[in-house]
């Protein structure tokens, strides 16, 4: 029997695909574990420390708030009598002089009153005369009669019509008196109201605003109405709007300053006048007015101007200072009880096992105790504003604030010439955000570590450093 089979055809065309899907995958093998290869050969990057220079600088820290500026005085110039406008000597813009004549209003109704007052006073004088000769006749009668009732040469009704004539003389006359004396009253007004009808400026000032224009009739029947306004603009007032959040740290007497959208990188420095206790309230929004006053002699600064304004709460000027990022605070201790954890230690050691601390001592508190000691011996210190200060020599100590805004004990790491690092105690003043003043433990020029820079890796993209892992699902090591 023949076992011979004939060959298939297709089983050629077959195999040659097998063999190139084998030599393709030991290809892609070869291509990955190369990559992984040269990934792991290189080197990981170090991250390098941050060096900053202790140097002499400015510390502040600030509240902000929205104002707008006014005039400190200021007169709406009204109308007192009703008229038309017949003359307008002023526009805005003018400087104008106390008792300068600003405007006139028709002054002929004015006039006529005067008038009419002073001829009815001439009318009552004329009549004086007649009445005090009537007087005295009525007096000559009544003491005649009198003389005759003693001698019993008249009657009692003669004597009694007498009397009653002499009184009635007598109370004629001084009726005419008074009468004299409201008509001269009613003059005196008259007259004052014809002098409202030239208006004067009642200060010296410019002219902010003009509100009536000539030829308007005015009725101050009701209500003054308002010509014109003059202001002092030599000295300004900006009312700022402080948050309710912010009041309470904000008080007469602070020192402040403000900018405005044109005047470009200029502050105008002053301090607080007062704080109206009375809050406007916008949208259920709180605030309150902060008024201090600025002087405007270079006449930069224009009524309504909007400005920025900024209340200093802490602020040293040229003292050391160093980035906050280089200071590690140590909590102060409570009285009465013993040391406690570093409060800013970001490696979480406690302060006994740093560098510089000795076992069983607080670091910092051989430069608290300094510091205290000093405090104790008397010596004068410089206090600047709400915050602390430094004033003098490096490294002079001052007196803690009586809100308990003390000097606080803190950890740099300090780099000498050969870059060694040293953890070295400080005494810290004031701080913002970013900068932290040094009251002692450094000087100037020395250099501290103030954080870390992160290297960037050169590593192949989508290669995972944690994982080890080259990208495309393979894994590894081989």
């Amino acid at each position: 029997m023949n076992t011979n089979v004939e060959a298939n055809p297709l089983s050629a065309p077959r195999s040659g695909r097998k063999k190139w899907l084998i030599s393709l995958s030991i290809a892609a093998f070869a291509a990955a574990l190369a990559y992984w290869y040269l990934a792991q050969q290189e080197e990981e990057p170090t991250n390098a420390a941050r060096i900053s220079i202790v140097e002499i600088g400015s510390i502040e820290n600030t509240i902000a708030a929205a104002g707008s500026l006014q005039p400190s005085e200021y007169v709406d110039v009204g109308a007192q009598v009703s008229g038309q406008l017949q003359h307008l000597y002023v526009d805005i813009g003018d400087e104008v002089e106390e008792g300068q004549l600003l405007a006139e209003i028709d002054a002929r109704v004015q006039e006529a009153r005067v008038a009419a007052s002073r001829a009815s006073i001439e009318a009552l004088e004329a009549q004086v005369t007649a009445r005090e000769a009537a007087l005295e006749l009525a007096r000559a009668n009544a003491e005649r009669q009198a003389r005759l009732m003693t001698a019993e040469a008249t009657s009692q009704l003669e004597y009694d019509n007498a009397m009653n004539t002499l009184a009635g003389a007598e109370s004629s006359l001084i009726q005419l008196q008074k009468q004299i004396e409201q008509n001269r009253a009613t003059l005196e007004t008259s007259e004052t109201e014809l002098e409202f009808t030239r208006i004067y400026a009642p200060m010296t000032g410019t002219v902010v605003s003009v509100l009536m224009e000539e030829g308007r009739t005015l009725n101050a029947a009701q209500q003054a109405p308002t010509i014109l306004r003059i202001a002092d603009l030599d000295t300004m007032t900006v009312e700022a709007d402080i948050s309710e959040a912010d009041i309470s740290d904000i008080k007469a007497g602070m020192d402040v300053y403000f900018t405005t959208l044109g005047g470009g990188d200029r502050r105008w420095y002053s301090s607080v006048r007062q704080i109206l206790p009375t809050p406007v309230i916008e949208n259920n929004v709180v605030l309150y007015t902060g008024l201090f006053d600025i002087s405007n002699g270079d006449s930069a600064l224009l009524p309504e101007m909007t400005a920025q304004v900024y209340f200093i709460t802490d602020s040293a000027q040229d003292v050391l200072t160093i980035p906050m990022g280089a200071v590690t605070f140590i909590e102060r201790p409570a009285q009465g009880s013993g040391p406690q954890a570093n409060n800013g230690a970001a490696d979480g050691q406690s302060p006994m096992a740093r560098p510089g601390g000795q076992q069983g001592q607080r670091p910092g508190a051989g430069l608290r105790a300094n510091f205290d000691a000093t405090a104790r011996n008397g010596e004068q210190f410089a206090r600047r504003g709400p915050g602390l200060r430094r004033q003098g020599a490096q490294g002079q100590i001052q007196r803690p604030d009586a809100d308990g805004n003390s000097p606080r004990p803190a950890l740099v790491s300090v780099v000498d010439e050969q870059g060694n690092q040293e953890t070295r105690q400080v005494l810290i003043g004031v701080t913002s955000r970013i900068t932290a003043e040094v009251i002692a433990g450094l000087e100037e020029g020395e250099q501290v570590v103030s954080g870390v820079i992160q290297m960037q890796s050169q590593r192949p993209a989508g290669f995972s450093r944690e994982s080890g892992r080259p990208p495309g699902g393979f894994g590894g090591p081989f």
